[in-house]
């Protein structure tokens, strides 16, 4: 069942999207080469418990941080560690925060220093890939609709679509439905009401879109070792164009 939010609740996601933006903009403030992923992880942490919100993905079947921080080739739920970040590496930040009960949820993609083009490329395109599926974020529209616009995009740029994760609707839990694929055919799934908030996120490969798992059961990484990206944005569905909630 999707749960429609009301007028109310999107106010206070707004406020949990507010202090997930505001975590996002620490993290790129202190991201350069030599700092560790756990190093941002706990300035996550500290930066939203100082702000009476909940590390959304600390515990969360059984996730031991607050903040996922996937370097090149990891796609999704990296682990941070005292890895040191390079010149030349991207590392993607996927934040989410429970405040007054509601849940924020957003992911971006940073440069390391200089990056070569292939990855640079591969940042800029993902994030626009975002903005073509939220063309469609509109009431009357098809969820697929979104779905195709952001895979027919990531393969105009030359990239793959990861195809074993996907998107999904958010509210007082981080998962509701629907499931928002990156990928199909247009004019399938569910119209789109205004009161639908989803986590719109493309997960864009420079290389093949087959993925693996690794031995710790939770990080994601591409077959061959290509780099990856992530953009995600909690979207409301309104009467008019769609409202971004994880921004400042």
């Amino acid at each position: 069942m999707i749960i429609l939010k009301t007028r109310r609740e999107i106010e206070i996601m707004k406020k949990a999207g507010r202090l997930v933006a505001q975590s996002h903009e620490l993290v790129r403030k202190n991201i350069k080469p030599g700092v560790t992923t756990k190093e941002l992880d706990r300035l996550v942490d500290d930066f939203l418990k100082s702000q009476n919100a909940i590390p959304t993905f600390k515990g969360y079947n059984g996730f031991p941080f607050s903040i996922c921080a996937s370097v090149n080739e990891e796609v999704v739920h990296g682990f941070p560690s005292d890895r040191e970040l390079r010149e030349g590496d991207i590392i993607s930040v996927d934040i989410g925060a429970t405040f007054e009960g509601y849940v924020g949820d957003s992911a971006k993609t940073f440069l390391v220093g200089e990056v070569d083009e292939e990855k640079k490329h591969l940042v800029e395109a993902t994030k626009q890939c975002f903005y073509e599926g939220i063309k469609y974020a509109k009431a009357s529209y098809r969820l697929s609709d979104i779905s195709h616009a952001i895979q027919a995009y990531a393969e105009s740029q030359g990239l793959s679509v990861v195809r074993d994760y996907v998107g999904h609707g958010v509210g007082k839990k981080m998962h509701e439905s629907p499931q928002v694929p990156n990928f199909g055919k247009p004019n399938k799934g569910p119209r789109l009401q205004e009161g639908m908030v989803l986590a719109i996120e493309p997960m864009i490969n420079a290389g093949v879109y087959n993925v693996k798992v690794l031995e710790n059961n939770w990080t994601v990484v591409t077959v061959d070792g290509k780099p990856s990206a992530h953009y995600e944005h909690t979207v409301a569905i309104t009467d008019g164009e769609p409202e971004l909630l994880t921004v400042i």
